[in-house]
């Protein structure tokens, strides 16, 4: 039903009942004739609607097996006091045409408060979409002045005009990403040093570079960055590497993320052992004069004399050889002797001891078929397992410092003094290797040995696994 709004202040709800079939027009004949005179001449109906204090009666009716039910609405603006006294009239109502009937006041309402509800409700919903356009267009006016300063500090780099950072040029330590919107997102953390590759094809800007600068690349979570890793680890110098998190994209980390995955960054040689992200065509580990002489080297001085035959004895397991194949081709064999076959043959020479504890006997073995040395350093070994420490050790077997084996290889390139041996809990590389040879260090032990294509013949190498078989 239709209540008209302009003359609507209260709202008069009534139930009808009558004992017959009663239409509209006979419900609201009865309303006026039987209240006609009742109330007197301010209270007359046909007065009211005249003047507009009273709307327009709507009567809804339904007639089912011989009777009427029904609704009647009455619109009214007089006061409370009148409206009240017109509602009570109502119930005076006995008769509907023919029939008897009977009317129910079922309430009053005040529409006014039914409008401000629903005013409340709207102006809430009004109030909330317009913060909501007043927080995103302060947002995007923000975003926008930030992204076009960010657009205006990303230049162009190399011959292949690569998207970078406005420090590449000279800065020492380059962050290699994928593509464009990688280094945006850098640039909003305040990080511009960065260059993207723009695919898995690796431009030779970045190659030259990684020739001259300490590189890091920092990939997505992905496939896309394990393809672009391998890439990069053949036809360039990596020193580190940083990865998003497994299935994010470095454009959609925020900074405190960014930041994080740096600081976590790993050594290049390190990830690749890890990970065994050997290259496939990998250069050859040996100068070309090195393979020039080996090459021309007569077969008879690749040859080694066959050692006198003794008694056999009981002997120490032996340090088992850890290189590839194809070096150890290259390699004399050595021979160690134990106490017990003191006299060695003609061609063959004593070897002198290497080991850090010089004052223990070097063929002494414990229980478990190690010296004292080897059981020194399975112990400690051991202790360092998960710490990610690296233990360097003086000429008496005494830690002279503790690193962590991140910090080892710098560690060491500084030059510590009396190093004789070093254990820490990480994987053995080719460039550990290399830096003990140079530097002297007579034994190396690690948690896992990785790819050593060339073993110095004045170091020897432990792992975690071979001191504790």
């Amino acid at each position: 039903m239709n209540i008209d709004p302009s003359t609507t202040k209260y709202l008069i709800k009534a139930r009808l009942q009558a004992d017959g079939i009663v239409e509209k027009p006979d419900v609201v004949g009865a309303i006026f004739g039987q209240t006609e005179g009742l109330l007197g001449d301010e209270l007359d109906l046909h007065d009211l609607q005249k003047s507009g204090r009273m709307g327009r009666i709507e009567v809804e009716v339904i007639s089912k097996q011989g009777k009427s039910d029904g609704e009647v609405l009455i619109p009214s603006s007089l006061d409370q006091v009148e409206t009240v006294i017109l509602a009570s009239a109502l119930e005076t109502i006995d008769r509907v045409g023919p029939c008897k009937a009977k009317i129910t006041i079922l309430g009053i309402e005040d529409v006014r408060v039914i409008k401000r509800a629903k005013i409340i409700e709207r102006a809430k919903e009004l109030l909330a979409d317009l913060i909501k356009q007043s927080k995103t267009t302060g947002i995007d006016l923000t975003e926008s002045v930030r992204q076009s300063v960010q657009i205006e500090e990303l230049v162009h780099y190399g011959k292949e005009h690569l998207p970078a950072g406005p420090n590449v040029g000279e800065s020492d330590a380059v962050i290699v990403v994928e593509g464009r919107s990688d280094v945006l997102n850098l640039l909003r953390s305040g990080i511009k040093n960065t260059i993207a590759v723009e695919g898995t094809n690796v431009p030779k800007t970045v190659m030259d570079l990684s020739k001259e600068r300490i590189i890091t690349a920092f990939v997505d979570g992905d496939r896309g960055g394990d393809l672009i890793l391998r890439e990069l680890f053949q036809v360039a110098e990596v020193d580190f590497v940083a990865r998003a998190p497994r299935g994010m994209e470095v454009e959609e980390l925020t900074q405190k993320q960014i930041m994080k995955c740096l600081r976590n960054k790993i050594p290049g040689e390190q990830y690749m052992e890890m990970y065994n992200m050997v290259p496939d065509a990998a250069p050859s580990l040996l100068k070309e004069e090195e393979v020039t002489a080996i090459i021309e080297k007569p077969i008879e001085s690749l040859v080694v004399e066959k050692p006198v035959e003794r008694e056999p004895v009981q002997e120490r397991p032996e340090k088992r050889q850890r290189e590839p194949r194809e070096s150890r081709s290259h390699r004399e064999p050595r021979e160690r002797k134990s106490k017990k076959e003191k006299e060695p043959a003609a061609d063959i020479l004593e070897e002198p001891v290497t080991d850090p504890f010089a004052e223990i006997d070097e063929e002494k073995e414990s229980s478990s078929g190690l010296s004292e040395a080897q059981e020194k350093y399975k112990e400690m070994i051991n202790s360092l397992s998960t710490t990610s420490k690296a233990n360097i050790l003086g000429k008496d077997g005494e830690v002279i410092r503790e690193v962590s084996v991140r910090e080892l290889v710098n560690t060491l390139k500084n030059g510590v003094e009396g190093v004789y041996s070093v254990v820490f809990d990480g994987i053995i590389t080719q460039r550990i290797v290399d830096i003990a040879s140079n530097m002297n260090i007579e034994t190396i032990v690690g948690t896992k040995l990785g790819n050593i294509a060339k073993q110095p013949e004045n170091v020897e190498i432990w792992t975690k696994d071979e001191l504790n078989a």
